[in-house]
């Protein structure tokens, strides 16, 4: 399986709402960087930050792109978040079922088929201005 192989797996599952597809794609000591937080250590704080997510945010990503190099062991995706705003997320605008579109990318390190380590970034501001409006 290739890095590419694995990163488009780990990006259906999101896209079907699949957590323990997304948890089956990563190691269990993973690093999950998400933009503008902390980071998160391992298979059990991802799977937490996804009920978060998913209580909060209702997302399809799109437009993909996935890049693979150094043999496999990283790789990076660009593509499109289409979101809509379910229930206010603490220290950000009010949710009223705001829709929005961000460009958005990620960055993997993988080791073994697996996923090591996630970084996301999206422009926050941007964000903010879509749900504001």
């Amino acid at each position: 399986m290739t890095a590419k192989n694995v990163i488009s797996a780990y990006f259906e599952a999101f896209n079907n709402g699949d957590v323990d597809g997304m948890l089956d794609c990563l190691s269990e000591d993973v690093a999950h960087h998400v933009n503008e937080g902390q980071v998160r250590r391992g298979k059990e704080a991802f799977a937490e930050f996804c009920v978060h997510m998913s209580r909060c945010y209702r997302e399809h990503l799109d437009n993909m792109v996935i890049f693979e190099a150094e043999a496999g062991t990283r790789g990076a995706a660009e593509y499109v978040v289409n979101g809509t705003y379910l229930e206010t997320d603490a220290g950000l605008p009010e949710a009223k079922g705001q829709s929005y579109k961000l460009p958005a990318g990620s960055f993997f390190s993988l080791e073994n088929n697996k996923i090591t380590r996630v970084v996301t970034y999206y422009n926050l501001a941007d964000w903010i201005k879509q749900v504001n409006a």
